[in-house]
């Protein structure tokens, strides 16, 4: 029987994780056990060779190990990830009342499979800021929200095919309203333990209530919601704990926003990863004014983000030559148009890793009738000039609400990103 145990963390990481707020302190709370500590973005920074670090902002995490050369003349190994999934975000003003039910004001957050949210138990997660500019998470106990699907007996056109409008349907009922229950947003002060006056703003989000679970006839796949992509920020920093010290600096970025494009200040658009880059660049090589793009010219960027595996029904929208499956191992992404920024000489670079931690490697690239996704690698290409290469662990149900992978895959994608910090 194969080792599962980092397929069971990865279902403890994804079930720590109902948000991107609550994604970035599981991954500060498993750093700091592995002896990193934290940087204020606000302070001086002056960390020595081998000095373990990271640095929040928002939902977004940055951690590295300083090599023992300076970054001008080692470069760096960068993994890159993102924090964020589809999801519902929280409106300002949620209290919604209408047919003798109180409902959750939400809209919806980048391209989900928003038919697959339609009766879970569903709760909400995220961050509160209250007054004085502090900030608490929370997520709220139970399963208070649901949304209710409508009678076949109501609708026979649904056998046609279900039509949703965001704005009408996708509204999660909260209670009755005449319910002597508090409101959502007493319910989340309580949550947290603050006075709902001191509660200043907030950044909610749905999530189901279902733990991440095993299935298939094994018991190898993990059913589990936002494998994409805390699969990969998992990955990336399970790696960099365990990856050796060397002469290179180890930097893990964990970016939110790349659901909807990354336009932000923790964004992959933003300066959150250029800004540490800077100050460690700072830190090596206070005298040479080209340092920066020295260490950019000789640095990879792995992006990890998940890939799509063949479906078993639907193989006929694959390219029949780049079909891969669950369990055989990191997926090498592959666009002609940069959706994905690997080329050639990044693309064999981490083959090269691979072969090294005798890791398989599978191919895609989509059909050249059909669209193409993207990530955080061309983005993050584009605005330091840094070489990179696309990949992900094969996945089923990409955007679901519950989405599907291999337990399997979980030690291969580790074993290649440790192979990538050291190589």
């Amino acid at each position: 029987m194969p080792d599962l145990s980092l397929g069971d963390d990865l279902r403890a990481f994804v079930d720590a994780s109902p948000s991107p707020s609550h994604a970035v302190a599981e991954l500060a709370r498993r750093l700091r056990a592995a002896g990193f500590t934290e940087l204020a973005e606000a302070d001086a920074w002056g960390p020595a060779p081998g000095a373990e670090h990271f640095v929040v902002r928002h939902g977004s995490l940055i951690a590295f190990r300083v090599g023992s050369a300076p970054l001008a003349g080692a470069g760096m190994r960068l993994v890159g990830a993102h924090t964020d999934s589809p999801t519902f975000k929280v409106r300002p003003r949620s209290d919604v009342r209408q047919a003798g039910y109180r409902l959750v004001g939400v809209e919806p957050y980048g391209g989900g499979l928003w038919h697959t949210w339609l009766d879970r138990e569903l709760t909400v997660a995220g961050r509160l800021v209250l007054r004085g500019g502090r900030q608490v998470l929370v997520r709220l106990p139970g399963a208070p929200l649901r949304l209710p699907s409508l009678a076949i007996h109501l609708d026979r056109g649904v056998r046609e095919g279900l039509t949703l409008d965001p704005q009408r349907h996708l509204v999660p009922v909260w209670s009755g309203e005449l319910d002597t229950e508090p409101g959502l947003t007493e319910a989340v002060a309580d949550a947290a333990g603050v006075a709902v006056e001191d509660v200043v703003g907030h950044d909610l989000v749905l999530a189901d209530t279902q733990p991440a679970g095993t299935t298939g006839a094994d018991g190898t796949w993990v059913a589990a919601p936002r494998l994409d992509n805390l699969a990969s920020c998992h990955a990336g920093g399970t790696a960099l704990v365990a990856a050796a010290a060397g002469e290179r600096t180890q930097v893990l970025v964990c970016n939110d926003h790349e659901e909807v494009g990354s336009g932000s200040m923790s964004g992959a658009r933003g300066s959150f990863l250029e800004d540490v880059v800077r100050r460690l660049v700072a830190v090596t090589d206070p005298a040479d004014a080209q340092a920066l793009p020295r260490t950019l010219a000789r640095s990879r960027l792995v992006s990890a983000d998940m890939a799509h595996a063949v479906h078993p029904t639907r193989y006929d929208r694959h390219e029949p030559a780049h079909q891969p499956r669950l369990g055989g191992g990191p997926v090498l992404k592959v666009n002609a148009n940069q959706a994905y920024a690997t080329d050639a000489a990044s693309g064999g670079w981490f083959s090269e890793r691979c072969a090294e931690a005798d890791v398989p490697v599978q191919h895609f690239v989509t059909r050249a009738d059909l669209p193409c996704g993207s990530t955080i690698g061309p983005l993050t290409a584009t605005r330091l000039g840094l070489p990179t290469v696309d990949i992900g662990a094969p996945m089923l149900a990409m955007h679901s609400c519950r989405e599907l992978a291999s337990a399997l895959d979980v030690p291969l994608v580790v074993d290649a990103l440790t192979a990538c910090y050291t190589g």
